[in-house]
C-alpha cells in the first residue's frame, strides 16, 4: 500500500508536466507506473553483420558511417539518408523528421545500430533504427514497449526511464501469498514478477511474469466474491419450503410437454437450495431454447404452493410482457391452497407490473402485490424500488438479459418476508450462455446449474450465409414455401430508419424491398423499439395467431419471443451483429419439431466479423459459440467496457491463456476467507481487495 500511496512524482525527471501527462493516462502513484505494463516487447538479443540479415529481420549492427546526405521534402519533412558499411557490405539508413541526425551522425565513424531490415524499390534498408553512439556494445535483452500518449507528449521511451528508477529505487515488493501458496501454484514472488515484467531476459521471463500478475487481478476478484458469498450465508436465514409436492404427479402435470433429465436435474438441484437452511443464490444457464423458464417457473411455483410470493425480473418491459403470457399459460393448471375459497384451492393469480401501464391499473396491482393477492408478479427491475412491497416474499427469478451485479442481488434481501427476518430465494437466469470460466467471474457468488440438452422432438436448425445479395434468391424461395405451408418468418435489420452513415438495411429500406419485390402480396408487420408497447403486443399477438407470416423487425425481439410456428430466421447485415445476439435470434425459430432455418446476409470488411460469421454457422452450440467470441473479441463480450483507474484488470483475461487461473483462483479464495472471514490475519490482501474493487466498483455493483 505504500506504493500506491507515494505520488509519482517522487521519480526524478517527473515534474509538474510530466505528473499532468501521467495523470491523464490514469498513473498518480509509484504503484501506478509499476503496473503500467508493457503491452508488446522488443527482442533486441540478437547481433549480426551486414550480410547475414534478411529482410524482415531485426538485430543490431556495428557499422561505419561512409556518408550522410540530408534534405528537405515538399511538405517541409527532413528525410537523412545514411550510407554506413561493415565487412565490405553497404546499407541505406533512412531517417524520417529526425533532421539532428545529419549532425549526430557526421561526427561518427563507428555507431550501433538497431532495427528491422526492409526492402524499398527492390533494394534493402533500414528505417529510423535506434542508435548508439557508444563504442560498448549494447544491452541485449527485450525491450518493452509501454502505452504511449501522443495528446499527453508521453512516449513509450518517457514510462521506460520512469519505470527504470521506480525499480531502481524500490526493495522488496509486500506479497500477500506467502511462500508455501506460491509453491503450490508454482508461481513467483510478486518482487521478481515486478522485476521481471519490465526488464524480461527473454521471452519466459514475460510468461512466468505474467502468470504472477495476472493471477493476482483475478484473485482479489475471487476473494471479494467469495468474502460477499460469506457475509450473505452468515447473516442470511432461509425459508425452509416444502418440496414433497415434487413427489406428487400434480406438481410435473400440470406441464403439457415431459422435461428433459437436465431440466429435471435443475429442478432438483433449486429444491434442494430452496429446502435448505440458507437462502437459494444459484445461477441456471442453458442455451438458448432449453427451457431454462419452465425451471424457473417451476421454481416458483414451488415457493407459491408453499403460501410464498415469487417476483421475476426481467430487463425489459417487451420481455415481462412475453414472460407473464408464458407463465399463465404454463402454470393454467395449477393450484394452490386457500381456506376462504370453494373446495379449498384456487388458480395462481399472476400480475404484470410495468411502467407503461394506466396508474390506476397500476396503483390496483400493488395494493393486490403488497396484500398478497397476487403469487407471481412479473415486471423489470424496477420491482426492487421502495414503491413495491410484498405480502409474503419467498422466491425472485431475475432474468439476466444484461448482468445484474453482486450488490444489487443482495439488495433483493430487503424485499424478504416477516420484515426482513428471513431472505427470499433468488435465482438468476442468463439470457446468454457464458463460458463457465466467465461465469464464475462475474457470478462467483452463485452456485451454478447448466441445462445441457434441448427438448425432445427439436430439430437444429440449418443455418446459411449468403454473402452476396445477387444470391438472395434461395432466402426468398424459402421464405415463400414456409408461408405458403403456414409458418411464421422474421426478418430481422440492426436500423429502423435509413441512415447515410451507416451502411446497413433499416427495417423501413427492407419493407419496401420485400411488399414490392420478392414478397409482394404477402402480410407484413413491422417491429421496433420506439413502437408504443401496446403496438407491440399487438403486432406480437398478430404474429403468434398466424394473422401476420412475416415480421420485420429489430433486435426487439432478440429475446424471450416464443413463436413456435416460426421455422425461418433472415438477418440482414449481419456483419453489424454480435455472436451472441446472432445466437439469440437464430434461438427465435427451432422451438418446435418442425424443420428451420437460418440465413444470415452479409459481407464483413473486417477480419474479426469473418471470424464471427464463420463460427456462427459452424455450430448451434451457444456455449460453444460463447467460448468463440471470447476468443475473438475478448472478456470485453461479456464483462462489458473495461474500467479506468488504478485497479482495473490490467493483464488479466478470461481468454484461454488465463482461464486455469479463474479455478485456482477461486479455490484459494474459498480457502482463505473460510478460514479467515474479514482477512484479520492478512490485512495486506484485505487492503488490496478494497483498492481492487474501488476500482472495478461499477461493474461489480450494476455489472
Amino acid at each position: 500500500m505504500f506504493l500506491a500511496k507515494t505520488p509519482v512524482n517522487v521519480l526524478r525527471g517527473v515534474g509538474e508536466k510530466y505528473s499532468e501527462s501521467l495523470a491523464s493516462m490514469g498513473i498518480y502513484s509509484v504503484l501506478d507506473l509499476l503496473t503500467c505494463y508493457p503491452y508488446r516487447y522488443e527482442d533486441r538479443r540478437k547481433m549480426a553483420e551486414i550480410g547475414t540479415v534478411l529482410p524482415g529481420d531485426s538485430a543490431w549492427l556495428r557499422v561505419r558511417v561512409m556518408d550522410v546526405d540530408s534534405r528537405r521534402l515538399r511538405n517541409g519533412r527532413t528525410v537523412v539518408n545514411v550510407v554506413v558499411e561493415d565487412g565490405g557490405e553497404t546499407l541505406n539508413v533512412v531517417f524520417f523528421n529526425q533532421p539532428w541526425r545529419a549532425r549526430q551522425l557526421r561526427q561518427c565513424s563507428q555507431i550501433w545500430i538497431f532495427g528491422e531490415l526492409a526492402v524499398h524499390r527492390s533494394k534493402v534498408q533500414m528505417v529510423n533504427p535506434t542508435v548508439d553512439t557508444s563504442p560498448e556494445p549494447p544491452q541485449l535483452g527485450l525491450l518493452p514497449v509501454y502505452p504511449a500518449s501522443e495528446k499527453a507528449s508521453i512516449t513509450s521511451y518517457d514510462i521506460m526511464r520512469f519505470v527504470e528508477e521506480a525499480l531502481d529505487r524500490t526493495g522488496e515488493v509486500a506479497d500477500p501469498l506467502v511462500p508455501a501458496i506460491r509453491q503450490r501454484l508454482d508461481m513467483w514472488d510478486r518482487t521478481m514478477a515486478l522485476r521481471k515484467i519490465h526488464r524480461p531476459s527473454d521471452p519466459r521471463d514475460v510468461s512466468l511474469a505474467r502468470r504472477r500478475l495476472a493471477f493476482d487481478e483475478l484473485f482479489w476478484l475471487q476473494i471479494h466474491l467469495a468474502i460477499a458469498d460469506d457475509r450473505r450465508k452468515r447473516s442470511s436465514t432461509g425459508i425452509r419450503h416444502d418440496i414433497a409436492c415434487l413427489d406428487e404427479n400434480e406438481f410435473f402435470g400440470i406441464l403439457p410437454f415431459e422435461l428433459t433429465k437436465s431440466q429435471l436435474d435443475a429442478v432438483y438441484d433449486i429444491a434442494r437450495d430452496m429446502s435448505g437452511d440458507l437462502p437459494m443464490h444459484r445461477l441456471l444457464q442453458g442455451d438458448v431454447g432449453s427451457g431454462k423458464t419452465v425451471v424457473a417457473a417451476l421454481a416458483m411455483l414451488i415457493g407459491v404452493q408453499g403460501g410464498y410470493q415469487a417476483a421475476l425480473m426481467a430487463p425489459t418491459e417487451v420481455l415481462a410482457e412475453q414472460h407473464a403470457l408464458s407463465l399463465r399459460s404454463l402454470m393454467s393448471k395449477a393450484l394452490v391452497r386457500n381456506d376462504s375459497a370453494i373446495g379449498g384451492i384456487r388458480p395462481i393469480a399472476i400480475g404484470l407490473l410495468t411502467g407503461r401501464m394506466p396508474s390506476a391499473h397500476r396503483k390496483r396491482i400493488l395494493d393486490d402485490v403488497a396484500n398478497g393477492r397476487v403469487d407471481i408478479v412479473v415486471g423489470t427491475h424496477a420491482l426492487l424500488s421502495e414503491a413495491v412491497s410484498f405480502g409474503n416474499l419467498g422466491v425472485v427469478v431475475v432474468d439476466e438479459q444484461h448482468r445484474f451485479g453482486v450488490e444489487q442481488r443482495l439488495s433483493i434481501r430487503s424485499k424478504g418476508v416477516d420484515s426482513g427476518s428471513h431472505d427470499p430465494d433468488v435465482l438468476v437466469m442468463t439470457a446468454t450462455p457464458i463460458p463457465r470460466t466467465a461465469a464464475l467471474a462475474i457470478f462467483g457468488d452463485l452456485d451454478q446449474t447448466v441445462i445441457n440438452e434441448m427438448p425432445k422432438g427439436r430439430q437444429p436448425v440449418q443455418t446459411v450465409w449468403i454473402r452476396e445479395h445477387k444470391d438472395e434468391e434461395i432466402v426468398w424461395d424459402r421464405v415463400r414455401l414456409e408461408v405458403k405451408e403456414g409458418h411464421n418468418v422474421y426478418i430481422v435489420c440492426p436500423l429502423i430508419d435509413d441512415n447515410e452513415r451507416l451502411e446497413a438495411t433499416s427495417t423501413a429500406q427492407e419493407l419496401e424491398k420485400l411488399s414490392t419485390g420478392p414478397l409482394l402480396g404477402v402480410d407484413i408487420e413491422v417491429m421496433h423499439g420506439q413502437l408504443p408497447a401496446n403496438a407491440k403486443a399487438e403486432i406480437m399477438g398478430k404474429f403468434k395467431a398466424g394473422d401476420v407470416r412475416v415480421m420485420v423487425s429489430t433486435t426487439v425481439i432478440e429475446v424471450g419471443v416464443d413463436v413456435p410456428n416460426a421455422t425461418v430466421m433472415v438477418i440482414e447485415s449481419a456483419e453489424r451483429f454480435g455472436l451472441s445476439q446472432l445466437h439469440q435470434l437464430r434461438g427465435r425459430v427451432g422451438r418446435s419439431d418442425l424443420p428451420s432455418w437460418c440465413y444470415v446476409i452479409g459481407n464483413p470488411t473486417t477480419q474479426d466479423g469473418e471470424r464471427r460469421l464463420e463460427a456462427f454457422v459452424s455450430t448451434t452450440d451457444g456455449f460453444e459459440l460463447a467460448e468463440m467470441d471470447m476468443d475473438i473479441r475478448g472478456e470485453g463480450a461479456i464483462l462489458g467496457t473495461r474500467q479506468a483507474g488504478r485497479s482495473g484488470f490490467k493483464l488479466a483475461t478470461l481468454r484461454r491463456v488465463d482461464r486455469e487461473f479463474v479455478d485456482k483462483a477461486r479455490s484459494l479464495a474459498i480457502e482463505l476467507v473460510s478460514r479467515d472471514p474479514d482477512l484479520a490475519m492478512n490485512p495486506l490482501l484485505r487492503d488490496e481487495v478494497e483498492m481492487f474493487i474501488s476500482g472495478t466498483e461499477h461493474y461489480l455493483v450494476s455489472g
